[in-house]
């Protein structure tokens, strides 16, 4: 026997019993978001891998120990995305979208980073972004917030997630910072964990996101970025939390967040959830004005944030939100016996979907006994089983099954697509 192949590890199959309630997720995220104007973007898995070094920053995490990279046959570097905001920036300023344009974007699908698969973390996952460009004010800012919290409340989770805010400034004031912060951890390097001496050398704001105890000791001495913030990105922060309160969205500010990629200035935010154990974060984003440019662009303000699927559904699955309708489910079974009632069945079943194509309607193949047919409408958990037969055939007439209550009567054949829907 030949030997099985198995999955790679952290690329999990979305079995037929976990796709209903991934289809409900995107299906509610895809109406959020076009109430609000945005519109889908789609772009390959696979780029240059200069866009990801150039775009998320060759210090990061990402680029330094995840990326999926390799040579091509011509030998050039391609890398399977570890993340979707670069992507989308390349395609909507080679199809010239951006400059002196107002763009509302979003996208979905998988990325790819190698790290330690865990629960809700894998190495192929899914995203769910939303990019912003042309608005360099706090409004669109605020949109997208307020966007994400409309999304929560639609999926019932609004109550179960956090906003963390926090503003990281231009990027002379974090220069002005790094200064600051690296003189002050160095006196402690030996204090550090490992990552985070490395950090020291490549990328210092990193180390506030540490989660080492010892770390995080040091860090309360610190200087703080918030008394290197300037008027600007203040007055831009100000007005942001003045629109958030208008509208009633609730945030706490932590001036420990910075997100871990080098594009994002001014506006970072977070939405947590305490449900999730260390995995906390199913959403976050901020403002990356200099990205455009960075990748060749001309200057264009952005803002946007990313959703990971997989944590969603595991967020919605361990609250049990997902409504029953959400779940796949048969309405009508239909079953015949002889030729004659197998074609009937057939066109039985597509009057019935004519009516209305979102009923499913499952009707039997491959023959076999009335017995074992009916044993696979019980196995379907079908609403209405339909029986047809040379008998009901030669009256012109089919039996329905309510299988709730077991009561079963003669329908006229034309007849039938009708009584389904006014039943269902």
């Amino acid at each position: 026997m030949a030997r099985k192949i198995q999955a790679i590890r952290g690329m999990n199959d979305i079995l037929p019993d976990q796709s209903s309630v991934w289809l409900y997720l995107e299906k509610t995220v895809a109406d959020v978001v076009k109430s609000y104007g945005y519109q889908q973007i789609r772009f390959p898995i696979v780029e240059n891998t200069d866009l990801f070094k150039r775009g998320v920053g060759e210090t990061t995490d990402i680029v330094e120990k995840e990326m999926y990279t390799f040579d091509d046959r011509n030998g050039e570097s391609l890398t399977l995305r570890p993340e979707g905001t670069a992507s989308c920036v390349r395609a909507a300023d080679q199809a010239g979208l951006l400059f002196n344009q107002v763009q509302r974007l979003w996208y979905t699908g998988p990325m790819f980073r190698y790290e330690r698969p865990q629960k809700g973390r894998y190495r192929q996952f899914h995203q769910i972004g939303v990019e912003s460009f042309g608005m360099g004010s706090a409004d669109i800012d605020a949109e997208l917030i307020i966007l994400s919290a409309r999304l929560w409340q639609k999926l019932g989770l609004l109550e179960h997630v956090e906003l963390q805010l926090n503003t990281i400034g231009l990027s002379t004031e974090r220069e002005a910072f790094k200064v600051a912060l690296v003189e002050y951890l160095t006196e402690f390097k030996n204090q550090l964990d490992e990552d985070s001496q490395r950090r020291l050398v490549s990328n210092p704001l990193r180390i506030l996101d540490s989660k080492d105890e010892s770390t995080q000791s040091v860090l309360k001495g610190a200087p703080n970025l918030e008394d290197f913030i300037g008027e600007e990105s203040q007055a831009h922060f100000d007005r942001l939390q003045a629109i958030l309160k208008a509208n009633n969205v609730p945030y706490i500010i932590n001036h420990r967040l910075v997100r871990g990629l080098d594009y994002y200035g001014k506006t970072v935010f977070e939405w947590v959830t305490s449900h999730l154990g260390s995995q906390a974060t199913i959403c976050a984003g901020g403002r990356y004005d200099g990205l455009v440019e960075q990748l060749g662009g001309k200057s264009t303000p952005a803002v946007g944030f990313a959703m990971g699927i997989e944590r969603l559904v595991l967020l919605l699955e361990t609250l049990e939100l997902i409504p029953a309708a959400a779940k796949f489910s048969t309405d009508v079974f239909v079953t015949s016996m002889g030729d004659d009632a197998e074609i009937a069945s057939f066109v039985l079943a597509e009057s019935i979907r004519a009516i209305d194509s979102s009923r499913v309607v499952l009707r039997h193949c491959g023959g076999g006994s009335f017995k074992s047919q009916m044993k696979k409408a019980d196995k379907s958990e079908a609403r209405f089983t339909i029986i047809l037969g040379q008998n009901e055939i030669d009256q012109g007439v089919c039996l329905i099954k309510d299988m709730s209550t077991g009561e079963q009567h003669a329908c006229s054949l034309g007849d039938v697509p009708t009584y389904i829907d006014d039943k269902l």
